[in-house]
């Protein structure tokens, strides 16, 4: 979808040189997600000198990618260091891919917390972990729903995507009619065992 025109000095990530019978063909792309990788680390010193480390990609090529961050050195602030100063080393990296949306997030070891950060901008997120299946139900409020679940789904792909689980968001209220719902079949379940005895 990127408008091209000659003489146009683009930015490529060489995936493969293969050798044919008219010569060397060189295979690039413009929408791996190690492109933003590449591009992060001419633009941020930090991430060039290996301060910071970016830890996950998720990228849906022209529309949103969601990079996951993290530092070693406590002293580095690894959001900071990639967005710059007012936001300028992100905004030239989005620049350079025709103003595709980055979020960077940062990255952690707790997995509730990673996934609560992986689905910003949506606040105040609730993350159950279920190791076992990989997978994660993250209760949210009514009126973050839409936003952590994203346009189309976006979000919470991309998100999951990032972290390498199974999202399942529900809003508050869901959760709550479910377990109203829940109780009154256990209820009911008392009731004919009792009446059975």
């Amino acid at each position: 979808t990127e408008p091209y025109r000659f003489n146009d000095r683009i930015k490529v990530y060489l995936l493969e040189v293969r050798r044919s019978s008219r010569g060397p063909q060189v295979i690039v792309s413009r929408s791996h997600p190690s492109l933003i990788r590449r591009l992060f680390e001419l633009e941020v010193p930090e991430v060039a000198d290996g301060s910071v480390l970016i830890k996950s990609v998720a990228r849906e090529a022209g529309a949103r990618s969601k990079i996951a961050v993290a530092s070693e050195d406590e002293r580095i602030d690894p959001v900071g260091a990639c967005v710059g100063h007012r936001g300028a080393r992100v905004q030239a990296v989005g620049a350079e891919l025709y103003d595709e949306k980055i979020d960077i997030v940062r990255w952690s070891e707790n997995i509730s917390q990673f996934v609560a950060e992986a689905l910003s901008p949506a606040k105040s997120v609730k993350v159950r972990a279920n190791d076992d299946k990989q997978s994660c139900l993250v209760l949210v409020p009514d009126n973050m729903l839409s936003l952590a679940i994203g346009k189309s789904g976006q979000n919470v792909r991309l998100a999951a995507r990032l972290t390498g689980w199974r999202i399942d968001i529900r809003s508050e209220s869901q959760e709550a009619k479910a377990a109203f719902a829940k109780a009154a079949e256990e209820v009911e379940a008392e009731e004919v065992v009792a009446s059975d005895d």
